[in-house]
């Protein structure tokens, strides 16, 4: 895309900070408020906090503007008017389908001016002008006037293009046509829908390499897919570190668009029959090594075996492809396009760099330079690896998906979407000019994280993602969504405004900065559209009220979680969930249900010491809290009318002098939350095999916590693997009652 300006702008950020002189908070309101950075925010504890000056500065800073003296600001507040006049076109367009668009031309002041819109499919339509007058201005010594144009209503979905020409000069831009509302959720009003949510690293089989992968995807979507189910929704599967030692965190990904090879089945690539007897030896030899890890309850060791599938993988990719593979595999190269080239240099690259080396940070060492063009050329075997492991990928979730929709499900796989990528991630350097620099992606303090998050991830500039015609976004969600029946976006609130941590900065001294969630939003519809998928957005923690009700709006779905669902001081009645909305009992940011009935959350938090009340305030509300949700299965008639006391869960599960046990307890909170209209429900994978162990304790490092290491056990914790789910009397008993209660 070219965008030609008619004047270089001055940089604002180009301005030497000033000496230090008291700044007038009014002006820096101001000038914050102009480039959607948030002077306040309503916390999780009711009150309204304002964020403070030198914060606000450390923001604006983040996004090219330089605030740090009464003039720089005044100067920016001037450069906010003028800015857009500098441009022949805004950076992109988006408009819901139906609707029209006025588009704005700057040129010459007197010149005349044409604009046409190029559809995908190569018609071209001439753009009609509009009788809206604005002054002219001067814009660097440019008598600059602006001609207003109307985008015709009626165009097809889709990525298309503008084009601007006047004495000469020509300026696109891109034209994204959206849903007005995604339809793909609609069959779900008709006949609801549940499936199982896990943590695919954790899931294992006897044919495992020590680890969830692809192919027992597959098996997991076929064994839940023939008692009903019609989704399996896992973490996200983005790729991490190319060589170990690797991120364990599926959230803190190197790209959002790739997938991570560790989950590769090794037996499922074909070329594994072509291998020479000694080198299928060696093969053979490292599945040995890592076999008896799949019977380890306690830490999955991610290192070891990726090492182990790196060096199998190493052996297959030497056997040459046969013809027909040959040409699927350069098929797949060229619909992924220089971005699946760049992240596999990336690769080849990070193999033989640590994350803190500090050519990633060499001016020098950008995508295009002559430094890095030269070392594509030395790096192709790599650079060909790489790609090559992208593919297989690719191919193996093709296969997962096929599996889960042979199996019934109507849906299928759903992705998990991360919110970024690692501050040292293949994204953060590939994708660099997108990025804000020196800011990170959090959240404010709530009531579980009340120190508040710092999740150490670029955030994507609101102003570069446009002007990048928001592609990288698109290439993103077109990927994991092309073998998926949907996609959960994790934290879909920052599509409207993220909480940005500036560098040094505690994760409380942050501030919002908001999004053009119009854009943003509608980009999303549009290629879950196109992939027939459906969009549960993870809509949980601090929100402004409207958000829920235009993504609703929208057809994207939200989400409950019955611990979470309150009116006042109750638990909310299920009749009054949201049917628009993906409803479960737990989330992987809490103990499984038998520990969250334990209290294991709150013994766990105050060991990492992470509360800001004494352990026996928060133990007595947690027990309130239990016992008014038992008072509502017994009300409904879910569990006998008396027998609970919510202190009466121990160390093993459930106290003996209980009436029922803590397996009846988890069928009746899903049999309660299968009357909620809500047109999908989530049953988490560890709730029906009795596992008790958080996935990840928010707020924590892997030095205090395992986070995203725990492998899938039962109550007593012993590994569960996927062959033993089929016999399993609890995975059984918990399947049926939802089943039952959904279809009731």
């Amino acid at each position: 895309m070219t965008n030609t300006p008619i004047q270089h702008a001055t940089d604002a950020t180009g301005m030497p900070p000033a000496p230090n002189t008291a700044i007038d908070e009014g002006l820096l309101h101001r000038l914050a408020d102009a480039h959607g950075v948030g002077t306040s925010f309503h916390g999780w504890d009711g009150m309204q906090h304002d964020v403070s000056p030198t914060t606000l500065i450390q923001v604006l800073g983040a996004l090219g503007v330089a605030a740090h003296s009464n003039e720089q600001i005044e100067a920016a507040l001037v450069e906010v008017e003028v800015a857009p006049w500098r441009r022949m076109l805004p950076p992109a367009v988006v408009v819901q389908e139906g609707t029209t668009a006025a588009v704005h031309v700057h040129v010459r002041d007197g010149s005349p001016v044409r604009l046409t819109v190029s559809l995908e499919d190569g018609t071209e339509l001439e753009a009609t002008q509009q009788e809206d007058w604005a002054p002219p201005r001067d814009v660097d010594g440019v008598t600059t006037g602006r001609a207003t144009f109307e985008v015709p209503a009626g165009l097809p979905l889709g990525w298309h293009s503008l084009t601007a020409e006047s004495d000469g000069v020509t300026a696109t831009a891109v034209l994204a046509v959206v849903p007005d509302k995604l339809q793909t959720a609609a069959p779900l009003e008709e006949r609801r829908g549940w499936g199982l949510a896990t943590q695919l690293y954790s899931v294992r089989s006897k044919r495992s390499w020590g680890i969830g992968d692809f192919a027992d995807l597959a098996d997991l979507a076929s064994l839940a897919g023939a008692r009903g189910a019609d989704y399996v929704l896992v973490n996200p599967l983005h790729a991490a570190d190319p060589v170990p030692p690797v991120q364990a965190s599926p959230y803190s990904p190197s790209t959002r668009r790739f997938f991570n090879p560790i989950y590769i089945r090794i037996e499922e690539i074909p070329e594994l029959a072509y291998v020479k007897p000694r080198k299928r030896a060696t093969v053979d030899r490292l599945l040995d090594h890592v076999h008896a890890l799949n019977k380890n309850g306690e830490r999955l060791d991610r290192d070891q075996i990726f090492a182990a599938k790196l060096a199998a993988l190493e052996l297959l990719h030497t056997v040459k492809l046969s013809p027909a593979r040959q040409r699927a595999f350069e098929e797949f190269c060229r619909e992924s396009g220089p971005g699946l080239d760049d992240f596999a240099l990336w690769c080849a690259i990070r193999e033989d760099r640590s994350p803190e080396d500090p050519f990633w940070q060499d001016p020098a060492a950008t995508l295009g330079s002559p430094k890095i063009e030269s070392m594509r050329q030395a790096l192709a075997d790599r650079i060909g690896f790489h790609r090559w492991l992208q593919w297989i990928c690719d191919e193996q979730l093709e296969s997962a998906q096929a599996a889960a929709k042979r199996s019934g499900m109507r849906l299928g796989v759903v992705h998990d979407l991360a919110v970024g990528a690692d501050l040292s991630s293949a994204d953060a350097w590939t994708l660099r000019s997108s990025f804000a620099p020196g800011v990170s992606v959090g959240a404010p303090p709530d009531m579980y994280n009340q120190l508040g998050q710092n999740w150490n991830q670029p955030p994507w500039h609101p102003v570069r993602l446009a002007e990048a015609g928001y592609a990288p976004l698109r290439a993103m969600l077109s990927t994991v969504l092309r073998h998926a029946g949907g996609i959960r976006v994790d934290h879909i609130l920052g599509l409207f405004r993220l909480w940005w941590v500036p560098a040094g900065n505690s994760a409380r001294d942050g501030a919002y900065v908001r999004y053009d969630h119009e854009a943003l939003i509608g980009i999303l519809a549009l290629e879950a559209h196109r992939a027939g998928a459906v969009v549960i957005g993870e809509d949980l923690g601090v929100f402004e009220p409207w958000v829920r009700d235009y993504l609703a709006a929208r057809g994207i779905l939200g989400t409950s979680i019955l611990w979470f669902e309150y009116d006042g001081d109750s638990p909310l009645p299920p009749e009054r969930y949201r049917t628009q909305a993906l409803a479960s009992v737990n989330t992987h940011d809490l103990p499984p249900t038998a520990g969250y009935l334990a209290g294991d959350h709150v013994e766990l938090r105050s060991q990492l010491g992470l509360l800001e009340r004494s352990v026996a305030e928060e133990r007595a509300e947690h027990e309130a809290s239990l016992d008014k949700m038992m008072g509502l299965l017994r009300e409904r008639g879910l569990l006998p009318a008396a027998g609970f006391d919510a202190a009466g869960f121990d160390a093993a599960g459930f106290d003996g002098g209980q009436e029922f046990g803590e397996e009846q307890v988890i069928e009746a909170l899903h049999r309660l939350l299968a009357l909620a209209p809500s047109v999908l429900l989530g049953v988490a994978l560890v709730d029906a095999v009795g596992e008790r162990r958080v996935q990840n304790q928010p707020g924590t490092t892997s030095a205090v916590y395992p986070n995203w290491q725990v492998p899938l056990a039962d109550e007593r914790g012993r590994a569960v693997l996927i062959d033993d789910l089929d016999a399993n009397p609890r995975f059984n008993s918990l399947l049926a009652a939802v089943d039952e209660a959904v279809r009731g």
